[in-house]
């Protein structure tokens, strides 16, 4: 005899307190197991495509584990110390930046710009405390982190836990898949395969779609020679995850480095911003349709709202459970609005009409 409803939401409301709390309790310690399973559930098509042709499991979680290995050497070498020097000098730049807008601004503007107006002081002293500031802002924020997430847990304990959890995905999911409830396992399955549909479009979809146009904006914007083109290339990449910020934010940065560095040079303002128009349109057209699909079901606001929520309650763990969250909680209320609409509550009288045909 199946338990009663109210029996069942109060074990599956119990068990969701304690995942939160745990997640509360034990977010900074869980944090390498949740990115190892993160790197590992982005990984498993992979595995599974090199499965389909000929690999078993573990030769195909080798092969992953060396190319990662190459990557993540290549870009240790190539890419991260330009990004890490770009930065620290556009940092040191902020000062002269704010000061040709000031000027810029008195020149054209200067009724705009009275030396007693909050705007001017505003633009005089942005750089200035960006300057001396900046740098001690990011050594706390490093040396914060570093007490949170140890560097070798990061280094080490990550991938460690991440190949072995690409090496037994199938089986832990077929162990998981066992333990299911038996009344309630058919629509468990089908709900979590749409969970599954959900951040399989959005995550691994939208990740890629992050990698390729912030690629191409740091390598386009560094063949026009602006500077600092690395960051922003960079920035606008890890933006694109929320639809349209990505360009908006990196367009509106790389033109107004743009507008500084190539004052009178109208047509290489011109390129920067046809660089990002074209982003836009192949993000939009191409790249999005393609790789992410137009039936993933989460909203912008929708994660936008969840990162939110999720990073205050929880921090840095929390905003990585965020979108698994949001999908399964779209899921979830998308279920219940068909459990609601084929109800005697939605029906109303029309439901004993149609029980007596």
């Amino acid at each position: 005899m199946a338990l009663p409803v109210r029996d069942q939401l109060k074990y599956w409301g119990i068990a969701a307190a304690i995942f939160f709390l745990l997640l509360y309790a034990l977010g900074d310690q869980l944090l390498p197991f949740f990115l190892g399973a993160a790197i590992a559930y982005f990984l498993d098509p992979v595995a599974d495509w090199l499965e389909e042709h000929g690999c078993n499991r573990a030769l195909a979680t080798g092969i992953i584990t060396v190319s990662a290995i190459i990557v993540f050497v290549i870009l240790i070498l190539l890419v991260i110390p330009n990004l890490v020097q770009q930065s620290v000098q556009l940092f040191n730049a902020a000062p002269q930046i704010a000061e040709d807008a000031t000027t810029f601004l008195n020149e054209r503007f200067p009724s705009l710009l009275d030396e007693n107006s909050a705007v001017h002081q505003t633009l005089s002293s942005i750089g200035q405390t960006i300057s001396e500031r900046g740098g001690d802002l990011l050594n706390s924020a490093l040396i914060s982190a570093a007490s949170l997430i140890n560097i070798i847990v990061l280094f080490v304990i990550v991938p460690v836990v991440a190949v072995y959890m690409l090496l037994d995905w199938d089986r832990m999911i077929a162990r998981i898949d066992a333990l299911l409830p038996l009344d309630h396992a058919p629509v468990i399955r089908r709900l979590a395969h749409e969970v599954d549909t959900t951040l399989a479009g959005f995550i691994r979809g939208m990740g890629t779609v992050c990698l390729i146009l912030g690629t191409y904006y740091a390598v386009a914007l560094m063949v026009v020679g602006l500077q600092f083109g690395l960051v922003v290339g960079f920035v606008a990449g890890l933006l694109t995850f929320i639809p349209y910020v990505g360009a908006l934010v990196g367009g509106a940065l790389a033109i107004g480095l743009a507008l500084f560095q190539f004052w009178g040079e109208w047509g290489m303002i011109a390129a920067v911003a046809i660089i990002f128009m074209i982003g836009q349109v192949a993000e939009g057209n191409v790249l999005t349709p393609k790789l992410v699909g137009e039936s993933v079901g989460l909203h912008p606001v929708w994660l936008i709202l969840a990162l939110t929520v999720f990073g205050a309650l929880f921090g840095f763990v929390g905003m990585l459970v965020a979108v698994p969250m949001a999908a399964a909680i779209g899921v979830f209320v998308r279920f219940l609005a068909d459990q609601y609409k084929d109800s005697r509550l939605y029906k109303g009288l029309e439901a004993d009409i149609e029980t007596e045909d």
